[in-house]
């Protein structure tokens, strides 16, 4: 029991340092600055636990090696009340820091009030994705409802609300670099939110299989200053006029 001790507190210990870590490479949005960081503490609690059972596990391949008269464990209420806390320090850990990430609207985006979205200041930029065989359209209907193909143009450091449906089949709209993944449903309309923290051109496409030509369902993501997005809107309503 006492040679346990010790590597379960530092099992405990490195798992609580990992719930406290936080990534220090530059994110591409708030999504994925969330889900990489809690991926990043997951993991710093997954490797110790993973090296203390190979451990145990090749010790007890070289101790008992030659043993051909095996004798069962003897009952240790100690040591079964200890990997039961443990096991339950280990899965509050977890639930915690996913649950701070689920939570977030950036990952789980719910339609805010009325009263919410007064109080939310600037409102969001909203691009509404529409997915079919074999391609997409966007369009933003709040800056003038122009439509722009396959190509979406974000501004940086402002939260942008995608509006995502089908016109036919289920396809799947992901941008993997900018944590971004939501089901393209026919009939109805599923939401997600980001806000872009690093400008650049980022590739999405379908996530779905939908048909023979799914593998083309290819489009673009531009995250540009704001200065830059106004004038490009600018540019998008003088050309549909």
């Amino acid at each position: 029991m006492r040679n346990l001790s010790v590597p379960l507190v530092i099992l405990l210990s490195l798992g609580g340092i990992g719930l406290l870590a936080t990534p220090v490479a530059a994110q591409s949005s708030v999504s994925a600055e969330l889900i990489n960081t809690l991926n990043g503490k997951l993991l710093l609690v997954a490797v110790p636990i993973t090296l203390l059972i190979q451990a145990i596990y090749f010790y007890a391949i070289v101790k008992f090696r030659n043993n051909d008269s095996p004798v069962p464990t003897q009952e240790n209420r100690r040591l079964e009340i200890t990997w039961t806390v443990a096991t339950a320090v280990i899965l509050v850990f977890v639930g915690v820091a996913s649950y701070g990430v689920l939570a977030n609207e950036n990952v789980t985006y719910q339609q805010p009030s009325i009263e919410q979205a007064g109080n939310s200041g600037a409102d969001p930029v909203e691009v509404h994705v529409e997915a079919y065989q074999w391609g997409w359209e966007m369009s933003y209907p709040a800056a003038g409802n122009f439509s722009t193909g396959t190509e979406i143009v974000i501004p940086n450091n402002r939260d942008v609300v995608f509006r995502i449906t089908s016109r036919d089949v289920i396809h799947g709209f992901h941008v993997p670099k900018l944590a971004l993944k939501q089901d393209a449903l026919p009939g109805e309309v599923q939401s997600v939110k980001t806000k872009p923290l690093e400008t650049g051109t980022y590739q999405g496409y379908c996530s779905e299989f939908c048909g023979v030509s799914h593998s083309q369902m290819y489009f673009t993501v531009e995250v540009v200053s704001q200065q830059e997005y106004r004038d490009w809107v600018e540019s998008q309503q003088e050309s549909d006029e």
